[in-house]
């Protein structure tokens, strides 16, 4: 019996495997049919999720798989229509412009209808992704999809002064305000500055885009943001969408073909509808925050390592078989030694002759942007997230929390700045002055790193880093960027800097290469576990935002990282 079970369990784990990893065979298509598509939820930078994120649940969809699907229905001629049906979306206005272009290619060849099914109070980016389509219809139960755009951001430092502790905060540039977030109470006025001229250029690219899409004016379209409609009605007589419908009602409406649900369409093998590659091209992933060494987060988040995305980019540097690389970044910066590994893998990766060309996803920023600021070009989304070329360092003073704990405490160095190691009272003058001089002596790196790769002078760089985060529709006027688009513009780019036809196909091969069975399953554990070990409470959002400090950021090392919570919604 004993022999048996073993028998059986090898082979579920292969059936199991084969389940998995065996490609689609591809679905039937009939000549008129109408494809659903669906668009909801969180899309990630990476390659096909791990074993264990399919095992354990619905793993978030690769967004550059979502934008090769509304690609190849682009080219299937036996689609008489298209419904993108939109819900709630989890994610940055880099990747929601990106994925509006590609529904605006589709609805150039092939009717395109966005279906918003929205349920929250304010849909604004779900709408602004579905004025990629020329006709708009909206569920009849769904609520307005426009009231404007907000931030908000947060500040810690009366928290730590009400439990006796405090963090001592030093930045390379005034904007600098993730430390601030972390030591402050308020906004300064730079922050309050860099925010405000965020948020302007995030919605003069919103009003203009809508205005664009729905032929209407600027003011017109301000103004309908103003009276924020609540009636399905009032949607129509605004202009602002087609039709108030149901979802069959919509599907209907494209003709009697055949209904494609998009799971089974996501089968399709693309060269089925011409799709023929006369090149390869790496697409090298750094995804999630810069930290050193290698492997995901105790979470299984992905993240920027330097080990990993260093490698890489050797590899794709390295294989005969590939033309050209497209670092597809996005991250919000963090170790700025594990950004100057990786800033250097680029510069070495160049050096076997093959393009390289950067595409920002949602952010790019410090450590982010320090990674790709050496690429032979840099594309970037108008209203992603780039630069804050700068560095701090966070230091707790824990002293005054002890003593409220009545936990005694006694320290001793040896050398004039071993104070630095403390974490029980504050700096004195001189050390203060240490740590500063080592925070500048790392940003004068990252002033020389971008001002090489931008081809700028060093005071130019400076004038617009200091930390100060810039939307990529004001990065391309500063220099910090090339051209604005996504990642098929990257693309695009890098054919032509391979000599390759701006029409002609290219597959991009992802890396870094999936991890083994035996390591995606360690993976498995590890997340089960921290889940269990970390179930939900009252604030889990401010939480998660803060975590990856605990979790990968010392608190007395540098950090290349833009203000926390930069979310325009």
């Amino acid at each position: 019996m004993r022999r048996l079970r073993r028998v059986l369990l090898a082979l579920s784990i292969v059936a199991l495997g084969l389940w998995l990893f065996s490609g689609p065979r591809g679905p039937r298509i009939e000549a008129g049919s109408i494809l659903v598509l669906e668009v909801e939820g969180e899309f990630v930078e990476g390659a096909e999720p791990p074993i264990w994120a399919r095992l354990f649940g619905a793993p978030p969809r690769p967004f550059a798989g979502l934008l090769s699907e509304l690609a190849t229905a682009q080219r299937d001629d036996r689609l008489a229509g298209v419904v993108v049906r939109i819900r709630g979306l989890d994610l940055g206005w880099g990747k929601a412009a990106e994925l509006r272009d590609a529904i605006a290619e589709l609805a150039a060849k092939r009717r395109t209808v966005a279906y918003l099914e929205v349920a929250t109070l304010a849909a604004n980016r779900e709408y602004f992704v579905a004025t990629g389509a020329p006709e708009i219809v909206v569920a009849p139960g769904a609520t307005s999809p426009l009231v404007g755009l907000a931030a908000e951001y947060l500040f810690l430092g009366g928290l730590w002064e009400k439990l006796g502790a405090g963090v001592e905060a030093i930045g390379s540039g005034e904007y600098k305000s993730a430390a601030e977030t972390l030591a402050g109470t308020k906004m300064s006025e730079p922050h309050r500055e860099m925010a405000a001229s965020l948020l302007d250029s995030t919605y003069e690219h919103f009003v203009a885009a809508i205005a664009q899409a729905r032929g209407k004016t600027p003011e017109l379209v301000r103004e309908a943001i103003d009276r924020a409609p609540v009636d399905s009605a009032e949607l129509v007589s605004l202009g602002l969408v087609d039709r108030v419908a149901f979802l069959d009602e919509t599907v209907a409406a494209l003709g009697d073909g055949t209904r494609v649900d998009d799971a089974d369409y996501r089968g399709v093998d693309p060269a089925s509808v011409g799709f023929d590659p006369v090149a390869t091209f790496a697409l090298v992933y750094g995804t999630g925050n810069v930290v050193m060494g290698q492997g995901s987060s105790r979470t299984g988040a992905p993240r920027l390592t330097s080990d990993d995305v260093s490698q890489a980019l050797e590899d794709a540097a390295e294989d005969p078989d590939i033309r050209a690389i497209v670092f597809r970044v996005d991250s919000p910066g963090g170790s700025p030694l594990a950004a100057d590994i990786v800033w250097r893998a680029a510069q070495l990766a160049k050096q076997h002759g093959k393009p390289l060309v950067a595409s920002v996803s949602d952010v790019a920023a410090s450590g982010g942007y320090y990674v790709l600021c050496g690429a032979d070009a840099i594309v970037a989304p108008p209203a992603s997230l780039v630069g804050s070329i700068g560095v701090f360092v966070m230091r707790p003073v824990l002293g005054g929390l002890l003593d409220k704990l009545a936990i005694g405490h006694e320290s001793m160095t040896r050398g004039t700045h071993a104070d630095l190691l403390l974490a029980t009272k504050p700096l004195d003058d001189a050390g203060r002055e240490r740590m500063r001089a080592e925070i500048d002596a790392i940003y004068e790196t990252f002033l020389a790193r971008v001002s090489a790769g931008r081809g700028l002078d060093r005071e130019k760089v400076h004038a617009v880093g200091r930390g100060r985060v810039w939307t990529g529709a004001q990065a391309v006027g500063i220099g910090l960027v090339d051209e604005l688009g996504g990642l098929r513009r990257a693309v695009r780019r890098a054919k032509q800097a391979a000599g390759i036809d701006a029409d002609a196909d290219v597959a991009l091969v992802a890396y870094p290469k999936p991890e083994s069975l035996a390591q995606q399953l360690g993976e498995a554990f590890r997340a089960a576990a921290v889940a269990a070990a970390a179930p939900p409470l009252p604030g889990a959002g401010l939480l998660r935002e803060l975590a990856p400090l605990a979790e990968e950021w010392p608190a007395d090392e540098p950090l290349a990282l833009p203000p926390f919570q930069v979310r325009i919604r």
